[in-house]
Order: structure tokens, then sequence, then C-alpha cells
């Protein structure tokens, strides 16, 4: 926490349902920052929104207008929680404006478009985190606690699934322009992290393939279904499914001597844990608000991030690799060691 004069000014880029409904309401529980200003196409949402949260005019923009928060002191860091397409434009409009950065999951539809973003961020001279929030909720950091410290000797296997069911044909996320590809870039890449983070390990091969689709009129050019197994030098292994024809939510952990799990695992709220002796149970926190306050305080007071952006150009080199195995039906070899210096391995 840190004083008022200190806290840190949000503006979040895009009020879709997950701005709306988790982001802003969660930025009136930080400690560290505060809503200071939005970003949308839609004048009603922006007039709502403002009356909502009392936001002066000066500080509400549109996409045109965007740049012109370049000149605004109020607005130290912007959210970027727009559909994937649009993340890789307005990360380095952000950097560019003087302003530093979080980025929603994934960090943009490939690798080429994450290096321009790294390139810009870079040059700039400011800071890019990722929206990883699981990383901020003491029950993801309870079983990376029992994974990485071994309290159940060496984990062997990881079962890891996340899936959502979609019924809206128009929603996005089935349409590739928009989201770069299908659930395995919204919903598997929870998984593709937990293997990391519990573990503290980084894979060295993937071997994917492909679920049959079931409905194909509304996929637009995404896989509907994709399951895949990361290996790990140390024989570990995870198991990991991902799709949007039914919903999954689960982390199971084996280890040497016990297990444990998460069920469900990747929710904004309402988790639940067990292992080989009992329950795991804490306190419910805003993952959101924690993930905020944390990287606002890395900028207060020049700490690194746990979640920075490498960590996302990391991510989107596995998921490539998961893709290019489900298209090739080949075991796809990782080198990841640039990567051993991040904070959760």
């Amino acid at each position: 926490m840190v004083t008022e004069q200190k806290k840190l000014g949000v503006a979040v880029v895009g009020l879709g349902k997950y701005c709306r409904e988790e982001l802003m309401p969660a930025l009136q529980q930080t400690q560290s920052c505060f809503l200071a200003g939005i970003v949308t196409g839609h004048d009603d949402k922006k007039q709502e929104i403002q009356r909502q949260y009392a936001l002066e005019e000066k500080n509400c923009y549109t996409y045109d207008t965007f740049d012109d928060i370049a000149d605004n002191p109020g607005i130290d860091i912007v959210y970027v929680a727009l559909p994937n397409a649009m993340h890789a434009e307005y990360v380095i409009r952000a950097a560019k404006a003087g302003k530093h950065v979080i980025c929603e999951k994934p960090l943009a539809r490939n690798l080429n478009e994450c290096y321009n973003m790294a390139s810009a961020v870079e040059e700039a001279g400011v800071r890019c985190s990722m929206g990883y929030r699981l990383h901020f909720d003491p029950y993801h950091q309870e079983l990376m606690r029992l994974g990485q410290q071994q309290v159940f000797g060496a984990i062997k296997e990881m079962t890891l699934l996340n899936s959502m069911k979609i019924t809206d044909p128009a929603a996005w996320r089935l349409n590739k322009d928009l989201a770069g590809g299908g659930p395995l870039m919204n919903n598997g890449i929870y998984c593709v992290q937990a293997a990391m983070y519990i573990s503290g390990q980084l894979p060295v091969a993937i071997l994917a393939e492909y679920l049959p689709a079931t409905d194909k009129r509304s996929l637009r050019g995404v896989e509907e279904g994709i399951r895949w197994q990361m290996d790990f030098d140390s024989g570990m292994t995870a198991a990991c499914e991902t799709g949007f024809s039914k919903n999954q939510n689960l982390i199971q952990v084996q280890a040497e001597t016990g297990w444990f799990e998460l069920a469900p695992a990747f929710e904004y709220r309402g988790l639940k844990g067990a292992f080989s002796g009992g329950l795991i149970h804490f306190p419910e926190v805003n993952q959101q608000a924690r993930q905020m306050d944390d990287f606002a305080e890395c900028i207060i007071y020049n700490k690194p991030s746990r979640a920075p952006l490498n960590m996302g150009i990391r991510d989107m080199k596995i998921v490539e690799a998961i893709y290019e195995s489900a298209e090739s039906g080949k075991r796809i070899q990782l080198n990841l060691s640039e990567y051993a210096f991040l904070p959760e391995i």
C-alpha cells in the first residue's frame, strides 16, 4: 500500500464485459492505483461509465483521440482489455504515449506482434505487465508452494482442464481475425501457465491434437477444442485440454507421496482446493485488484513484475508450438532456457 499522493492513475481501454464487471470494480478496491480514465468507441458506454465513476471529460478518450493520453499526467498506466487482434496496436500506442501498460492475455495473436510490442516498450522506457491475475490468488500461490518446494516430493504428472462453453455464434472469440486462435489462446493459456508456475519448470517438448468439432457453423477459422501434453526434463508430464463446447475447470497434481488439486481452478472467485491430507482454504480475494496493485507498486518502487512482458512472449512460443504439433501430428521440441530467469521458475 502506498500513500494517497503516490497512487497511480489507470485508464482502461475497451469497455467490454470483463472491464465493466471485473476491472473497474476492482479499481475501487485497490490501494496503490485508481480508475483515472477510459477509452471506448461507444458514446453510450462512455456516458454511462463516466456518470457511474464520476470521471472528468478530459480523462475519457475515443480510439481516435487515444494518443492524446500522452498529454494527461493524471494517467500513469493503460490497461489494454480489447480483443486479441487489438493488443499490439494499443500496447504500442500506449508505450509511445509514455504510459506503462498492462496487457490482457494472450499478449498478441502471434510472435511477430509480440516482438514489435517488446521493441516499442523498450524504446519508450516504460513497463509492461501481463494481466495474469492468478499469480496473485492465494490458492494458486499455495499450489506454487506445494509444487516448487516439493512438499509431497517431485511432481510426476498434472492434469489441467480449462474449457468454456460458448453459445453465442457472434462471439469474437470464435473469429480468428479477432482472436488469433480458439480456446487455446483464451482459456488454454491458463493451463500452460499453471503447469510452469506450479512445478517451477519449463517444458521441453509438446505433443498436441485437435478435438473433433461439434458445431462447425459457429467456428470462423478457430479450433473448437485441443488437447496437448507438455513434457519436462524432470520426467514430469502435464496433460492439458481446452475447448469451447463444454465447461471444464480443474488442476490435479500427482506427486511422489501425495496429491493436490483445485476445482474449480481458474475462476475469478469461488476456488476450492484439496490435498491428500485435507482441504485447502483461503479467504476470498479480488484477483484483479491484487494484480493491478502489484504492478503499480512495481512502478512506484522500481521492483520487477511477477508477470512481465517477456512471460507473455514465452507463453506465445509455447502456444505456437502447440498449434504446430496439432497441425503436423509431430512432437515439437522447445528450448526456453532464456526464460529461466522469470519469477516462477
